[in-house]
């Protein structure tokens, strides 16, 4: 039996987007317009070429293929189109509030300005709101990276902390905890930054990694993370600080073969603030409303589930309770009107 949910439902369902990678956005479209643009051989004159290059099959696999594609990204309109583009999508399906993470040390590392990188992304996202799009960017480390790397982009991105919400990790996860990273973290908070760090799923010491970042490191957002559900004491810890947990279906299933729809739903069913999003929606065949209708129609979510899923996008959402309960009567007129 699948879903009575319909993707024309989700896809005008009120919605935030929580983890959204915007290097992860590059379609092959625009990669081979921006290599075009900016005279890089990348090895590929066709879209076709391009889309048969995303090839991967595990986190390390994937970051091998996602990183070399951002070479084409070289000035501030580069970083203006891949966002804007990003942004017409996420007006199409309905997403009101966005939280967008980048990653500076992949492109300061091949001699990109910080400036070039964030005045980009930000011009973007203040010309979206004429798309009714709400939208704020969250400043990763890459944890495969040295901690020194990391506090230089701190400082970096705290000269323009007007234009950042938050810090974020993400990045390959072995043998890089999340404490490795806790003196920037904790100098983020002082700055007033929001704090959320990335726990992949199926990774080595997973739990670990999920107590250090809670306990230790006081996150606000946990990013994938479903493997909270091995330890009932962690999942009740998120119930009760009200944490939230970003969940992203059709990335999970390039690792797993389930989706982690089980161990979503199990965390929707005991209170948790879990919510779906993209991810790297230009490799993992998929943007937000795509997520939320293949986790509805493989674990046959009923309409409430999946309503309260869009909910929880706006409750564990870094605006403020004013904007969130304009968001959430939104939400509500949507669902009674449908």
């Amino acid at each position: 039996m699948s879903t009575t949910i319909t993707p024309e439902f989700v896809q005008g369902l009120p919605k935030a987007e929580l983890h959204l990678h915007i290097e992860g956005t590059l379609e092959p479209d625009l990669k081979l317009k921006l290599a075009q643009r900016n005279h890089i051989d990348i090895g590929q004159s066709t879209i076709e070429e391009v889309q048969q290059t995303y090839q991967y099959n595990d986190l390390a696999s994937f970051l091998a293929v996602y990183y070399p594609a951002m070479n084409v990204l070289q000035t501030e309109q580069d970083f203006y189109d891949l966002a804007f583009s990003y942004l017409q999508k996420a007006a199409a399906n309905n997403v009101r509030h966005v939280e967008i993470f980048f990653d500076p040390q992949a492109h300061t590392s091949r001699g990109i300005q910080f400036a070039t990188v964030i005045n980009g992304l930000h011009r973007a996202i203040v010309d979206a709101r004429a798309l009714n799009v709400d939208a704020a960017l969250i400043m990763c480390f890459l944890r495969d990276f040295t901690k020194e790397s990391a506090r230089q982009t701190l400082l970096e991105g705290l000269k323009y902390s007007d234009k950042i919400i938050g810090v974020g990790l993400d990045s390959d996860e072995h043998n890089n905890p999340p404490l490795k990273f806790s003196q920037q973290f904790a100098d983020a908070a002082a700055a007033g930054l929001h704090l959320t760090s990335h726990c992949d799923i199926d990774q080595k010491d997973s739990i670990d990694h999920i107590r250090q970042a809670l306990e230790m490191m006081d996150v606000e957002r946990l990013d994938h993370g479903t493997n909270i559900v091995e330890d009932p004491d962690l999942v009740e810890l998120l119930v009760k600080k009200h944490i939230g947990l970003t969940a992203c279906p059709l990335s999970n299933s390039f690792v797993s073969p389930d989706m982690k729809g089980k161990e979503i739903t199990q965390l929707l069913d005991k209170g948790v603030e879990v919510s779906i999003n993209s991810d790297d929606p230009a490799y993992f065949g998929g943007y937000i409303s795509d997520n939320y209708y293949a986790v509805a129609d493989k674990y046959n979510l009923t309409k409430d589930q999946v309503v309260q899923l869009a909910r929880n996008s706006f409750t564990s959402s870094w605006i403020s309770p004013e904007k969130k309960q304009l968001y959430l009567n939104e939400l509500e007129a949507y669902v009674q009107s449908h």
